[in-house]
């Protein structure tokens, strides 16, 4: 795998209704994985969506950028891996995904605003709860 630096590691089987007639995951279940990594990693670190959304904080998506690079098809495992950042208000997320022998799948960068009481912020809040994980 390459030398990139990750805080968080899920390990994701495909499910056979992922697969589409070419008998390769659809594109838009990487999304998916994605997401599904970036709440496994809040809830790990002691904030989940649900707690968030409790206290009127609300993460959306501002961008996403995804490099496909091999496909998965059904029965493969991937470890779907992530690092963050913060740039400004923005909360940066460098997440990639690899095939279990190191295979790369995916290279993406998601940048997430926050909302306050649905009000955009400065996300002062997320940051203090992931301060130990946010790389610069």
């Amino acid at each position: 795998m390459s030398g990139k630096k990750y805080i968080f590691e899920l390990e994701i089987a495909v499910r056979d209704y992922e697969v589409d007639v070419e008998g390769i995951v659809n594109n838009a279940n990487y999304l998916h994985y994605l997401e599904h990594t970036r709440h496994e990693f809040c809830r790990m670190a002691g904030m989940s969506f649900r707690d968030m959304h409790a206290r009127g904080i609300d993460p959306v998506l501002s961008k996403i950028t995804v490099e496909y690079k091999s496909p998965l098809r059904s029965g493969d495992v991937m470890v779907s891996k992530l690092d963050i950042a913060r740039r400004g208000p923005l909360f940066v997320f460098h997440q990639d995904i690899y095939k279990k022998d190191g295979t790369p799948v995916v290279f993406s960068k998601v940048s997430v605003a926050t909302l306050e009481n649905g009000r955009l912020s400065r996300g002062d809040v997320l940051a203090d709860a992931f301060r130990k994980y946010i790389g610069e």
